[in-house]
């Protein structure tokens, strides 16, 4: 419970501190955590308490809290070489290793990656970019971007119109030409007597006839999260990507991936475009990327938006966009020691890869186990991303009342209990870290396991 005391932590974070993406009721009568420190997958606040973080933070924390070679690789470079950007022909070292690295570790043969901050600015520099094209090319009408509901793209103006979430409407979002298609969720959009296939089948019609309905000369691109994560870790129907990928060919719309959440490792693949089989002509990535060090997102572009772009920039000398600390040397020194960490091994340690692959049966398992409770609807997820779906009626899938805030109860509950997970809609997310060991899984589950067992019995 909160310290109302004038000096608590608390009170001061209240004091200063205006909060985004929080359920204000609950900091009213719980307080602000205010944390200190973290080792391994766990953090500890101000009054000396200890939680296992099942969120990695905001899915970013992968190497854990602590571990010493991402610290020494950011002291190192910080010594050597402090800040720089990626303007008027002039960049760090350790932003061309890291355009190598990336190009070398993507799906493309070939490539160029452009830096930002985040997922949100590389989202919103990816729409640029396409605006930028189609003027370049004389087709200044190739502007909007179609995106699915339930969809999350990032924060920007831009980005913000991207994701398909209804609070967004409080902004006045968005803005004209971003165009949302039915969220590729099964479960829950499939109609009654309605076969998986034929529902994959249903979302390509729908995308057909929005493309006719638009004109294919007005779309820019189609951009999709291999597995939508601030969504509620909504895997798309089977075959998803295997229709939708021709029918963008064949309307000549790129595919993009937005693998902020999916990229480097979160689903047992290096991509999430791998583990579900299409390739894409851009990847959105950032989180992983610098296994949360470090602020940091990129644009990869494939082949031919590459050659494209290339064109067009030298047709007016410039891409005139960019940040003051796009490129940065330390956050590119920290993303190759995370690269390095996760996908090849690093200081006589095995692959974090090796370690999401090794335990996911487990945590499959144990999320199919709490699945048969009665007031879960849906265990859902791939690799070391997973929802379980809270509902009052299992048969009917009825959710709850909006009003008890079923999934923010539950995440209060475990939160009590030492654990740290997050709810989204009316489920209940983990994205543990990859250093995740099996007794660590152990409590993670144990814990959760008793949260919903209180709050389901409070509710029903």
């Amino acid at each position: 419970m909160r310290d109302d005391s004038p000096n608590s932590w608390e009170a001061r974070a209240d004091a200063h501190s205006f909060y985004g993406f929080t359920d204000l009721p609950s900091i009213a009568e719980r307080g602000t955590v205010v944390l200190t420190h973290g080792e391994g997958p766990y953090v500890i606040d101000v009054h000396g308490r200890r939680y296992l973080d099942a969120n990695s933070g905001l899915w970013n924390m992968v190497a854990g809290f602590d571990h010493k070679g991402m610290a020494e690789a950011a002291k190192a470079q910080y010594d050597r070489f402090p800040g720089y950007h990626a303007f008027f022909g002039r960049m760090s070292d350790q932003t061309v290793m890291l355009s190598e690295k990336l190009i070398e570790v993507s799906p493309f043969e070939r490539g160029k990656v452009f830096y930002t901050n985040s997922g949100s600015e590389a989202n919103d520099t990816l729409v640029k970019m396409l605006w930028f094209l189609g003027g370049a090319e004389g087709k200044p009408e190739r502007r909007k971007i179609l995106t699915r509901k339930n969809g999350y793209h990032g924060v920007t103006a831009v980005s913000a119109s991207m994701t398909g979430k209804p609070y967004n409407s409080v902004f006045g979002l968005p803005l004209d030409g971003f165009i949302h298609l039915t969220c590729p969720h099964y479960w829950r959009e499939g109609r009654d007597g309605e076969s998986e296939a034929e529902f994959t089948a249903r979302m390509g019609a729908e995308l057909e006839e929005v493309i006719a309905r638009e004109g294919a000369d007005t779309i820019a691109a189609f951009v999709a999260e291999p597995v939508m994560g601030a969504g509620g870790v909504i895997p798309p129907s089977e075959g998803y990507f295997q229709i939708v990928a021709p029918i963008l060919k064949k309307h000549g719309i790129p595919l993009v991936a937005d693998e902020v959440i999916t990229g480097f490792g979160r689903t047992g693949s290096d991509w999430g475009c791998q583990a579900y089989d299409f390739m894409p002509d851009a990847i959105i990535s950032s989180k992983n990327l610098t296994a949360g060090y470090f602020p940091m997102g990129a644009v990869i572009l494939g082949p031919e938006l590459t050659d494209r772009l290339q064109a067009a920039a030298d047709a007016i000398e410039e891409f005139p966009h960019g940040f003051t600390a796009s490129g940065h040397p330390v956050g590119c020194a920290i993303a190759l020691k995370a690269i390095e960490v996760i996908m090849e091994g690093s200081d006589g340690a095995a692959p974090l890869i090796d370690n999401v692959r090794a335990i996911t049966p487990k945590f499959e398992a144990e999320m199919a186990r709490l699945a048969q409770h009665p007031h879960i609807g849906e265990a859902r997820g791939i690799g070391l991303m997973g929802a379980l779906e809270a509902v009052k009626d299992k048969a009917t899938k009825t959710p709850f009342d909006g009003s008890l805030s079923v999934s923010e109860r539950i995440a209060n509950t475990c939160t009590d209990h030492g654990l740290i997970c997050r709810p989204l809609g009316q489920a209940v997310v983990l994205c543990p870290a990859f250093i995740m060991t099996e007794p660590q899984m152990d409590e993670m589950f144990q814990k959760l396991e008793a949260a919903l067992n209180k709050v389901f019995e409070d509710v029903v």
